[in-house]
């Protein structure tokens, strides 16, 4: 989900003076490593606009940025310019509901039921759920409804108003507590939670007890009335004008807007720095290591070990200094942000971005804290990076021949062959690319470059864990180590012929997504609402799910920390002789169910009763003439090629006129009942 754009930009560094002669006199050499790490970031790593600030016992030390607010008119950004910070807004929901804490109206250890009583599920461990559980992730819900939940210039609430009404027919992934595994829907629960015990709507609460006493004046969310032009446009690699703005309307999990300061201010009152705001209990409570209350790698050196809202309350390499560091990313599909703190130091710092990666965002943050520190005297020299030597393959115990076999993550499968000491691994992670690892001893094989490696655990719950164990370096940004749980082994779930049959009939086809508003972020990527169903039938799975019949399968990997999110069952039936997929209550359509566009020079379209989307196939008769399309305000169309890339999409074009591509599909999409009037013309 991440928009990569290589532009190269301007730079435009601002510095805020700050009262400390120390500061004024030793900041050189910190603005030097962030103008350097910033325009790094913008000329390499596909981002358009960059923001960072420093904070230091409450004052601004540094605040910088590079590139451009808006590509066309040339306009650099400023420290005014606000960017949406993704899933740092978990921090807000965590601190919100930890504020109601403070004074007593909830208790974190309480069923959650305790204060909604409409929160139901069809598995009775949901009764278990805590509030605490959603803030550490290990509630065992399975993950995410993104439905609708990324729209352009809409701020719809269906999302959030359908939340709990979509859980209750759904079921756990894990006893409560179990293992922590990221999870966007305990924060949209948190959220909720929050309203129903102030009375306030979240962003009015949000506004009420951290915007106007901390004088937050451009951290908002995409139910506030504020100046969208404030916002630093965003970018996507196959169009050339700017997006519509991005609503990210899942508020409690990714839904703010705002800037570096303001975020690295907030940061003073997650470290405690605020008590009249938040407690220096409930700020210590988020720095808490929930992380091993549970199933949890090993290693304690990782940029991910979850305390209450914070990705890391240990974040490496600080903790090679002795100093603990605290770490929250986000991401949207256009925004990319970081907000890392030093506790004991009351020092923040805050990196927000339009395109690119937060994993850019935070191993530039870490580089331009560590020579902040060391320009302070709070560590003495900056540690080098680390190398590796060569891998060195050895002989292979035999026993270790019986890892061999089919693994799974979410909507994903490996088949992993160990073949002469030797295991071949596709790309994982979206980070690691493909490579071949050796055995090398102690029961771990390496990649050549010696910088990973793979082992295999099996957890005190019985599972076997395929584990990555590594430093990732960016070029001109530095390293990054990260420990996880990659894939999970799959037993063997043996299918009677009828269902292996049906199984075999989805495998490699697509099913297009239904129940997106046509404004949804998703229409800009096809990919986003697509599912493509790989089955291995020998094993019984699919895309990383169990088989149990003809017509379902169920989540099938529970694998802590990150790759084991967003879970989904599978549920197919069939309607006029077309086969249907949901997903957590959204629909998709199977492709051999879209139908051909064929038609004169002229017809006429509309939106079914149900709302849903349409999907056609673009034959021979319609490719290669021009599309005119008159469409009601509602309503809007998106035209891909052959290969699944967008070749017009009207909500961000303005445009409703294109040439079909031969082989490409278009969709239109609106209210029910809209009516779109066509004119399809020769070249």
């Amino acid at each position: 989900m991440k928009k990569m754009v290589s532009v190269l930009m301007t730079t435009m560094l601002l510095t805020v003076p700050v009262a400390s002669a120390f500061a004024q006199t030793t900041q050189d050499p910190v603005k030097e490593k962030a103008k350097i790490l910033a325009s790094k970031i913008v000329s390499d790593y596909g981002v358009s606009g960059i923001q960072y600030a420093i904070r230091d016992h409450g004052s601004v030390v540094l605040s910088g940025s590079a590139g451009v607010k808006d590509k066309a008119a040339g306009s650099p950004v400023t420290k005014d310019t606000m960017f949406g910070i993704g899933s740092i807004s978990k921090v807000y929901a965590t601190a919100a509901a930890l504020k109601l804490a403070d004074t007593n109206r909830i208790e974190l250890d309480k069923p959650l039921t305790t204060y909604l009583k409409d929160f139901k599920m069809a598995d009775e461990r949901y009764k278990k759920i805590t509030p605490r559980m959603l803030m550490n992730h290990s509630s065992g819900l399975y993950g995410s409804h993104y439905e609708n939940g990324f729209l352009f210039d809409d701020n719809d609430t269906r999302t959030h108003d359908e939340l709990l009404a979509k859980l209750r027919s759904e079921h756990l992934k894990a006893d409560p507590g179990e293992f922590s595994v990221y999870c966007n829907d305990g924060f949209q629960l948190l959220e909720i939670l929050v309203e129903r015990i102030s009375g306030l709507s979240y962003s009015e609460f949000l506004k009420t007890h951290f915007s106007k006493p901390l004088d937050l004046s451009s951290t908002k969310t995409p139910r506030d009335t504020f100046d969208r032009t404030k916002l630093a446009k965003t970018y996507a690699p196959e169009i050339d004008q700017a997006l519509p703005v991005e609503n990210v309307n899942l508020i409690g999990t990714g839904g703010i807007y705002s800037t570096a300061e303001e975020v690295s201010k907030f940061g003073d009152v997650l470290i405690g720095n605020r008590t009249d705001i938040l407690s220096e209990k409930s700020a210590k409570a988020m720095q808490s290591h929930e992380y091993r209350k549970g199933v949890w790698v090993p290693e304690e050196t990782n940029s991910l070990n979850y305390g209450l809202g914070w990705d890391a309350v240990k974040l490496a390499p600080f903790d090679d200094y002795g100093i603990t560091a605290l770490s929250k990313g986000g991401d949207t599909q256009a925004y990319h942000a970081t907000l890392a703190a030093l506790p004991e130091h009351d020092i923040s710092i805050a990196v927000l971005s339009s395109g690119g990666s937060s994993t850019y965002n935070s191993v530039a943050a870490t580089n331009i804290l560590l020579e902040y520190i060391k320009t302070k005297g709070i560590i003495k020299e900056i540690l080098p990076e680390k190398t590796f030597p060569p891998a060195v393959k050895t002989d292979m115990p035999s026993e270790l021949q019986a890892y061999s076999g089919l693994y799974g993550a979410t909507d994903r499968m490996i088949n992993l062959e160990i073949k002469n000491g030797e295991i071949d691994l596709s790309a994982a992670g979206g980070l690691i690319p493909s490579q071949k690892f050796v055995y090398t001893g102690n029961g771990q094989f390496k990649n050549k470059e010696g910088n990973l490696t793979v082992s295999f655990d099996r957890a005190k719950n019985g599972k076997t864990y395929l584990k990555f164990n590594g430093y990732l370096s960016f070029p001109g940004l530095g390293q990054m180590v990260m420990a996880t749980y990659e894939y999970q082994k799959l037993d063997r779930n043996p299918l009677d012929p009828a269902t292996r049959k049906a199984w075999d009939q989805r495998n490699g086809k697509r099913y297009y997504a239904l129940d997106e508003k046509i404004t949804s972020v998703g229409y800009g990527n096809q990919a986003l609402l697509t599912r493509e169903i790989t089955v291995n039938a020998d094993y019984g799975y699919a895309s990383g799910t169990k088989i149990v019949n003809p017509n379902k399968a169920v989540n099938a990997v529970t694998i802590p920390l990150i790759n084991g999110r967003d879970s989904f069952d599978l549920n197919f039936y069939k309607k006029n002789h077309t086969e249907y997929l949901t997903i957590a209550g959204q629909s998709y359509i199977h492709e051999n169910g879209v139908q051909p566009f064929s038609q004169g020079s002229s017809a006429v379209r509309s939106i079914s009763s149900n709302g849903q989307a349409a999907w056609y196939k673009i034959d021979k008769q319609s490719a290669g003439r021009v599309l005119t399309v008159k469409a009601p305000a509602s309503g809007g169309f998106a035209v891909y090629d052959a290969k699944g890339e967008l070749v017009n999409f009207s909500k961000i074009s303005k445009n409703y006129s294109t040439v079909l591509p031969e082989g490409g599909l278009i969709v239109f999409g609106g209210n029910a009942g809209d009516v779109f009037k066509i004119d399809l013309k020769t070249k």
